[in-house]
């Protein structure tokens, strides 16, 4: 397989340093171990939490929105939803206007978890902020948005 064109190691190099998306996948990694740590003590992931503050509205909303939010598909946030009902914090209704649609709303139980969850996700959040004091962080969520 002499005849194969080699990629350089330099253009390797080049696109470790530039390749956005390489570098957007290192930090939401890093970002989610970090709420996933500070969230461990109440049995919440961050995309746990991101999901019950998705729910908290005066209204149950559809799935659709929720799922556009949130970034994901119906069948993903379908999964999502799972271990969250089984522990009683979410319920999932048939909509009354539409019986094929349906509501997701957040119980008792699952509102005051958000309720005790969000002062710690605010702290971690505040650190998170600090750390990247040097960031214009309108700017960098700006950024964030108008690709997402």
């Amino acid at each position: 397989m002499s005849d194969d064109v080699m990629i350089p190691f330099e253009t390797t190099l080049f696109v470790r340093d530039h390749c956005l998306c390489l570098h957007a996948q290192r930090a939401a990694r890093a970002l989610a171990r970090r709420f996933d740590d500070a969230l461990r003590p109440l049995g919440l992931t961050n995309g746990q939490f991101s999901l019950l503050m998705a729910l908290n509205r005066p209204e149950p909303p559809p799935m659709g929105p929720v799922a556009a939010v949130l970034a994901m598909d119906r069948t993903t946030l379908t999964a999502a939803l799972k271990p969250l009902e089984r522990r009683g914090l979410v319920t999932v209704e048939p909509d009354p206007r539409d019986r094929r649609g349906r509501l997701l709303r957040l119980t008792k139980d699952g509102r005051g978890l958000l309720t005790q969850a969000f002062p710690i996700w605010k702290e971690t959040h505040e650190k998170v902020d600090a750390q990247l004091s040097a960031v214009d962080m309108k700017a960098l969520r700006a950024g964030m948005l108008a690709i997402a």
